[in-house]
């Protein structure tokens, strides 16, 4: 039987609602699973069971968090299904075509009911970095550029804009809690946001936070919320805790009475609110429910020891509000979690160092080893001591993969065949050839946005002087891209045969990059059209090496360096935990408000449920203040973070090292030594 594995607090949640001839739809379902706790597992095996069970898979909504989970969740869901259906189970999940994030979700949704809502079918999809250079370009535009006290960056621009659209709120709320510093810029921001709405729906663009909004005004309407609605029998939920005011709105006008709705999350790792997700989401979901919400905890750990469980329960149990559930294992462990207190940063990097040395030589592989921080910056003097150690590790956080420029060149060259209203891959494009700049890409722009057909302007248009014959080759690579007679996934060969010249003219690493391009239109054969592949690579970029800050060249084994935020759903053997102090845990920087100290306390907590058998949390007792020579002294004292009070010391072992050091050893000594060289220098001459 497939539902044997699971432990009962699963099972009642895999079963729920489920008749023998599932025509039955139950009423809302809350899983609250724990860190550790199946999660995945659970939601993978409700889709299979719903399946075996007569739901037909085209009418089940799965929406995850990226599409690389949506993918592991089908591929999951087609094991489970193959026990009991047996070969027809390929069929069945191949059917479970509406799985993926929500934006995915919602860019599909509005193609199919854009003549409903007003807007183009074609449209292209900006990433963050193209929408903030139309904001640029808008706020160019506008003059706010040249004013004489300065202007947010387009960066703050478009992340107002943002948390904005997700959090439902008003721009003067947004400015008065998140960015104070750009309060006296409001009536100047409301201009420019309202003159980025335009720009955008003149060019046929949709932004990233579009597809949610586009999406919740599109279903505010009753009639198509009612229509997309029937059209999913069951809608599941991953990462509940994570989604934002407008995803939530989103749910509540497909299934307003929660029939057929499950939604999965953990309060205690809601940690996202930087991307205006909000814990009241799934905090509230019983009450928007009311009273047919079911809830099912499940608080068996899989992952940790029982002392490590026990640390984190205590730490999350002085919570202001939360689910009251409380992790619990059969991994038994004498072990307690350690709270090691060094001097400083630089003996906090040889410990780690040490530590992990050990572990090594103990048989615990680098890449079972993960050393967690609050923020990137953390981790500098660490990196030094590795470094010098010739110890190779992956730092997750740096340049993304599509953010690279040869990248970014080749996928605005298909967004502007695409879409030749996208000013800014035009903008860009245009620029990579010889003796074309700002001023002559902008003038061909504004004539072709001009034109009813804008590609044939620009064929008709007269070359730039200078751009001799290349200026022909880049419109007859867009004419023939747009035609689409070449084919997908050809037509991004043809893209690169175009660039190849440009990219070795303007890097002097061409070859390099060149296995990325090559890397790029192989990821392009795995989609059935340019449409889809631009608009899924903008929404779920792959990983790729450029994704990792530290890349180890060669070397098999590394050992992983992650900020908390790029560590949750990960797990490792043995976890170390840098500046476990206040004003890092808590960050100095989000200690305005009893929200984001409560947010700061569930990062700690997902940080230390991310360790299977061991777990150190480091408390540097000294910081050097920035600003000072090599051999300056000017520090301050750090206290133990407050989410660790004495009343908690009894779930870990603390310790101090180096242990030579703690009784006043010779290195404390030799500190109080004070010797004037100088004099004996001089003495010698004497």
């Amino acid at each position: 039987m497939y539902l044997e594995k699971l432990n009962p607090q699963q099972r009642a949640a895999v079963e729920y609602g489920t008749l023998a001839d599932g025509a039955h739809i139950a009423g809302p379902l809350l899983v609250i699973a724990g860190a550790g706790s199946g999660k995945t597992n659970t939601l993978a095996h409700r889709v299979a069971h719903l399946i075996v069970k007569g739901a037909d898979p085209r009418r089940i909504l799965l929406m995850t968090f990226s599409r690389r989970a949506a993918a592991e969740m089908a591929r999951r869901v087609e094991r489970i299904c193959a026990q009991v259906l047996g070969s027809n189970s390929g069929i069945m999940a191949d059917a479970l075509a509406w799985s993926g994030t929500f934006h995915g979700i919602g860019a599909r949704l509005l193609r199919d009911y854009a003549e409903q809502i007003g807007i183009d079918p074609a449209f292209t999809i900006h990433d963050r970095e193209d929408s903030a250079d139309l904001m640029n370009l808008i706020r160019h535009e506008l003059g706010f550029s040249k004013m004489e006290s300065r202007f947010p960056t387009k960066g703050t621009c478009l992340a107002i804009y943002s948390r904005v659209v997700n959090s439902e709120s008003e721009l003067s709320l947004v400015l008065r809690d998140a960015f104070p510093w750009c309060s006296a810029w409001e009536n100047q921001l409301q201009e420019l946001f309202g003159a980025y709405v335009e720009a955008k729906q003149n060019q046929n663009i949709l932004d990233y936070d579009d597809l949610l909004l586009y999406w919740a005004q599109m279903v505010s309407e009753p009639i198509i919320a009612d229509d997309i609605g029937s059209r999913f029998d069951h809608v599941l939920v991953d990462e509940y805790q994570d989604t934002n005011r407008l995803q939530a709105s989103i749910l509540l006008a497909l299934k307003p009475g929660g029939q057929g709705l499950t939604v999965v999350g953990d309060d205690a790792q809601s940690i996202y609110s930087f991307r205006a997700a909000t814990v009241r989401n799934i905090l509230d979901f019983p009450a928007a429910f009311s009273p047919a919400a079911n809830i099912v905890t499940l608080d068996r750990n899989y992952r940790s020891t029982q002392p490590i469980l026990a640390a984190a329960n205590a730490v999350i149990d002085l919570a202001s509000e939360r689910f009251t559930k409380n992790l619990w294992t059969e991994r038994q462990s004498a072990q307690r979690p350690r709270l090691v207190t060094v001097r400083d940063e630089a003996d906090q990097a040889r410990y780690v160092v040490d530590k992990v040395l050990e572990n090594r030589e103990e048989g615990v592989r680098l890449k079972q080893q993960s050393v967690l921080f609050r923020a990137s910056h953390h981790s500098g003097a660490l990196e030094v001591e590795l470094t010098r150690r010739n110890i190779p590790f992956v730092k997750f956080g740096g340049l993304k993969f599509l953010d690279s420029a040869h990248v970014k060149d080749m996928l605005s060259a298909l967004r502007f065949a695409q879409n030749p209203r996208d000013r800014v891959a035009g903008f860009r494009l245009m620029q990579l050839l010889p003796g074309v700049g700002p001023s002559t890409a902008q003038r061909v722009i504004d004539q072709m946005a001009a034109d009813a057909s804008p590609l044939q302007a620009l064929a008709e248009l007269p070359a730039p002087p200078r751009s001799g014959e290349n200026w022909t080759a880049f419109v007859s690579m867009l004419q023939e891209v747009k035609t689409g007679k070449a084919g997908w996934p050809a037509e991004i060969g043809l893209v690169r045969e175009w660039y190849c010249p440009h990219l070795e003219r303007l890097h002097e690493d061409a070859s390099t990059r060149q296995a990325d391009l090559l890397q790029l239109e192989q990821i392009a054969g795995g989609y059935p059209s340019r449409e889809r592949f631009l608009t899924e690579l903008t929404l779920d970029p792959p990983d790729a090496t450029s994704d990792q800050a530290g890349v180890p060249l060669l070397d098999e084994d590394y050992l992983i360096l992650s900020t908390i935020h790029s560590a949750k759903g990960q797990e490792w053997t043995r976890v170390f935990m840098l500046n476990v102090v206040d004003g890092c845990i808590p960050s100095d920087l989000a200690v305005g408000t009893s929200a984001e100290i409560e947010e700061e306390r569930r990062l700690l907590y997902v940080a230390m449920t991310r360790a299977k058998d061991n777990l150190d949390l480091v408390v540097p007792q000294r910081f050097f203040t920035h600003g000072q020579n090599a051999q300056g002294d000017r520090h301050v004292y750090a206290s133990r973070t407050r989410f660790i009070p004495a009343t908690l010391l009894q779930f870990f072992e603390v310790v101090g090292w180096p242990q030579a050091r703690t009784d006043g050893g010779a290195s404390h000594q030799a500190r109080q030594v004070r010797v004037d060289v100088g004099a004996r220098m001089r003495g010698m001459w004497r």
